[in-house]
């Protein structure tokens, strides 16, 4: 690589493209290979950069904690789990048809590890999303309501193609609080995909959000385009133990 060419390469911030630059002229050298195949080469190698670079933001801005994959899921020690029902929601139909995914188990049954391979699995396919503890989600709403930006933390929830709302369920609420999340369901209903994980079956929610026709309201629109995935089977912390 000629000095010129090396600072072009640099000013451009072409990095990969610098650095697979030799291997791939020494390859073009040994093979038959016409110019236009070589500088595919070398786009390619930058392409496939950018496209690496975009995921790892999308990541991080989708704040999911662990990078759980369904390929890693220790399906063989969870019985509970229908591997060819999972394998279907990862194909993103359900994200496509803007329907829900609900899964229902008590602890350490693996719910956040599917619901999270799920949300990756969206990620990588270019989908905004984010991952958001129940509690934590409680209580930014209760914040947005002292500082009145109830509305412009809906518009970003309400906007992402897929939602995951871990480990929903036994939590002390505020009717705000309750009514903000009826709202943020309301405006996501049939428009986007929400992934929920909870230990609390349908007819118990009320015991948390409060105001029973309210949730009987919220839990008709989450449950009218949903998969519901109950696990019934063995704590995978304890089988690791």
């Amino acid at each position: 690589m000629t000095e010129e060419l090396d600072q072009l390469l640099k000013n451009l911030k072409l990095g990969r493209m610098r650095s697979v630059y030799d291997e791939q002229l020494r390859a073009a050298e040994k093979g038959d290979v016409t110019y236009s195949d070589f500088v595919a080469g070398l786009l390619r190698a930058q392409w496939h950069e950018r496209q690496e670079n975009a995921l790892e933001w999308r990541i991080a801005r989708a704040k999911l904690p662990e990078r759980w994959s369904l390929e890693t899921f220790p399906s063989a020690r969870q019985p509970g789990v229908n591997r060819k029902q999972i394998r279907a929601f990862a194909e993103l139909d359900f994200v496509a048809k803007a329907e829900n995914l609900v899964f229902i188990g008590p602890t350490g049954v693996g719910k956040t590890g599917l619901a999270s391979g799920l949300l990756l699995k969206a990620l990588q396919n270019g989908h905004r999303c984010q991952f958001v503890k129940a509690q934590d989600l409680f209580d930014e709403m209760y914040a947005s309501l002292a500082d009145r930006s109830t509305r412009k933390l809906l518009n970003r929830l309400a906007s992402l193609d897929v939602l995951l709302i871990d480990e929903f369920g036994y939590l002390n609420l505020k009717p705000e609080q309750s009514n903000t999340f009826f709202k943020l369901m309301e405006e996501r209903y049939h428009r986007h995909a929400t992934i929920i994980t909870t230990n609390l079956g349908y007819d118990e929610w009320h015991n948390f959000l409060g105001n029973k026709p309210m949730v009987d309201a919220l839990v008709s629109r989450v449950r009218h385009y949903c998969h519901t995935v109950t696990i019934d089977g063995p704590s995978l912390k304890d089988l690791r133990s």
